[in-house]
């Protein structure tokens, strides 16, 4: 008997006949920008506009960069006192870079764990926690108060501080039975209130020239920053932001939720806890650094997610980085050499931000 013509035959030996829109859609090979697979990016016109959104970025942090550094120097380009004045501004833009990493990487990996990107890190009570210690110094020492916490074991104490809270909320409530994303969240916004009530208490306590004093460390500024803080700080930035980079692959998986990243092998909990430490680690060393900025972040984000238009992190978080430093970059430059109104940047930072937040708010259904 022929294999043709055998009954228990499972395959054809001859492909069956198909029919002519078929055949032509078949040997037609895909049109430009319709390319099908899976990848972090659909087409390959995706794959090319994040190519040119990523150029953009880079050539915008490079020029505002150098503009900060070179414009406005009264010394003659190329001279002696020219390259000095350039590395006394090197320090700012370094901590622009610093600031830019920590607040992007750590929003977006916060957003990521916790699957909601209508909220950042702050949450969690860093910031009421930094106004706390900076209100009890002024209050408990006076004006001095503020200069005794610029110091590096000041630095170090402060950090350690933002740590032991975070540690605590995390081991309690997500090492239990009964783990909760939501109770953590829950208890860090009501630590946070009440951080803000006790600060808001002692500052009604103060003098006016103590209050005038404080007022002007409760906002985020690059002018907050202490150059001998840095030894200290980028360490711990490089290796927090490096072993985030390098688990991008693990926050794809954790995006998904708990259910399907459980069933595709990865221990949820462990990794949950991992990268918020991690977090903590990066905003506590910014916050430390220069102050609260509660929605540098989240802008940030926001922007980094329609710019990058893909679900991997191995993409979006240099965008965000990289969006994080030209915003901030970028508004200093204006402000000091076009509206010359440097102490005004992050009031105008956390003014679009918080708008910004309100229109996703606004938009939440269609995100």
């Amino acid at each position: 008997m022929s294999i043709l013509s055998r009954p228990d035959a499972r395959e054809p030996l001859v492909e069956p006949a198909l029919d002519a829109p078929v055949a032509r859609a078949r040997r037609t090979p895909p049109a430009s920008g319709r390319r099908t697979g899976s990848g972090p990016f659909p087409t390959a016109r995706a794959r090319r506009r994040y190519l040119l959104v990523l150029g953009g970025l880079i050539v915008l942090s490079l020029a505002f960069g150098a503009g900060y550094l070179a414009i406005d120097n009264p010394m003659p380009v190329g001279s002696e006192g020219f390259w000095i004045i350039a590395k006394l501004r090197v320090s700012t833009v370094v901590v622009m870079l610093l600031v830019a990493f920590c607040q992007a990487l750590g929003t977006v990996a916060f957003q990521t764990v916790t699957n909601n990107r209508i909220i950042t890190p702050s949450i969690m009570g860093f910031e009421s926690l930094y106004r706390a210690i900076q209100t009890s110094a002024v209050y408990l020492l006076g004006v001095a108060g503020l200069a005794s916490l610029e110091g590096t074991w000041q630095f170090v104490l402060q950090i350690a501080a933002m740590m032991g809270l975070s540690t605590l909320l995390y081991g309690w409530l997500l090492s239990g039975k009964y783990a909760n994303m939501q109770v953590m969240l829950l208890i860090g916004i009501i630590i946070g209130g009440g951080l803000g009530s006790v600060a808001t208490f002692m500052q009604r306590l103060l003098t006016p020239s103590e209050f005038d004093i404080l007022t002007a460390r409760m906002f985020g500024s690059i002018a907050n920053a202490d150059l001998e803080q840095l030894p200290i700080a980028i360490p711990l930035i490089v290796v927090a932001g490096g072993l985030l980079l390098l688990r991008s692959r693990r926050l794809n998986v954790l995006s998904l939720g708990k259910e399907q990243a459980t069933n595709l092998g990865l221990d949820h909990r462990r990794e949950v806890i991992l990268v918020l430490l991690l977090v903590s680690v990066l905003m506590a060393v910014s916050t430390a650094m220069i102050g609260p900025m509660t929605f540098f972040g989240f802008l940030v984000a926001t922007l980094a997610y329609q710019a990058a238009d893909t679900y991997d992190h191995r993409y979006v978080l240099p965008v965000a980085f990289l969006l994080g430093f030209v915003v901030l970059s970028g508004a200093y430059f204006l402000m000091k050499h076009v509206f010359y109104a440097q102490g005004l940047v992050s009031i105008i930072i956390e003014l679009v931000g918080g708008i910004a937040f309100l229109v996703v708010i606004l938009r939440k259904g269609r995100l």
